[in-house]
């Protein structure tokens, strides 16, 4: 009924589309799960409830954009799918239940009393596993997946490695930045001091760990190391670190001058440009270095089909999205959360 084949190229509109979702999700849930990271490191339990407060009416969400990420990876290249779930089934599945973890845990600290430390620190624990899972799979995927006549043929743990521990370390470390730089920007008082305070050696421990990952990368695989060493990829190896660390230096001289929600903004664009850069990197491999985006493409009335119904449901969720942030603009203040 639906086949745009012939006047769109389908396969790299939903690569740019699916791209785009996973973005948006590192950039809107990372600052809430950084909030998770930090959350048990906040002074007084009125700091933590002032935390809670601010991501309250956004977090669940922010998800959305992983669910139409994954989605949209099923029924766009279902080949692809097919590979990368048995080659990341372990740590996809402990992802997805440190996000469950938080979620239940956002919910009961509200109502509890007696135990409200518990639920603290499954709130911190669920963020942390969330958010060191996802490091993992992106330091995955950098290393390469098995693949033998369109099939995952790798084990079960090629996961598990010293690099992929290294990004998601990195990512843990990014993700407590964009969560501390949003408390900063989100609160007041004795709760925005201890946040500028973690802000500092947060922007040390993520440039640290975006230096090690770029300098590990042309070692992993030798089709990025001889992509990276030629021209123009050493341009970009060249380009990236010194765009990443003119914004962490900027996001410094702002907290220093009292600013609060330009260095929130900066360090998205930190993450923004790692992002485009590993999109750069990868290309145009959807299954690192395999199979690419348009070898796993579904069929072009298939992707016609699921671009409709995106065309309509997408501006909706980007309306809903943006009228919500503009909504709760502002300062959260000390009451009770459940008041969302």
């Amino acid at each position: 009924m639906f086949d745009f084949s012939g006047l769109i190229d389908l396969p790299l509109v939903w690569y740019v589309l699916i791209l785009t979702a996973v973005l948006l999700y590192v950039v809107l849930d990372g600052f809430d799960l950084g909030l998770g990271i930090l959350f048990p490191l906040a002074p007084t339990d009125q700091c933590r409830d002032r935390m809670m407060n601010s991501v309250a009416p956004f977090w669940d969400g922010n998800e959305t954009w992983l669910v139409l990420g994954g989605g949209g990876l099923l029924a766009a290249f279902p080949l692809a799918y097919a590979i990368l779930m048995p080659a990341l089934y372990l740590p996809v599945i402990l992802m997805l239940l440190g996000l469950i973890f938080r979620g239940v845990a956002f919910e009961f600290r509200f109502k509890a009393k007696r135990s409200r430390p518990i639920w603290d620190w499954s709130f911190h624990l669920g963020s942390l596993t969330a958010a060191f899972m996802q490091g993992m799979i992106v330091g995955a995927l950098i290393q390469g997946v098995v693949v033998v006549e369109r099939g995952f043929a790798g084990g079960p743990m090629d996961w598990a490695s010293p690099f992929t521990l290294t990004t998601g370390v990195g990512l843990v470390f990014g993700y407590g930045l964009l969560g501390a730089t949003w408390t900063v920007m989100k609160t007041e008082g004795e709760t925005r001091a201890w946040a500028r305070r973690s802000t500092v050696w947060l922007l040390g421990l993520a440039g640290v760990s975006l230096a090690a990952v770029t300098i590990a990368i042309p070692a992993i695989n030798a089709q990025i190391g001889q992509m990276w060493g030629s021209r123009p990829g050493i341009y970009l190896l060249a380009a990236v670190p010194a765009v990443a660390a003119l914004l962490l230096v900027m996001a410094w001289v702002d907290l220093r001058a009292g600013r609060e929600a330009r260095p929130f903004l900066l360090v998205i664009a930190f993450f923004v440009t790692g992002y485009l850069a590993l999109g750069l990197t990868l290309w145009p491999w959807i299954v690192p270095y395999a199979v690419t985006f348009r070898q796993a493409a579904a069929a072009g009335s298939s992707q016609s089909l699921l671009l409709v119904g995106t065309l309509v449901l997408l501006p909706v969720i980007l309306v809903y999205t943006g009228f919500c942030y503009y909504l709760f603009r502002g300062k959260a203040s000390h009451a009770h959360a459940g008041a969302y």
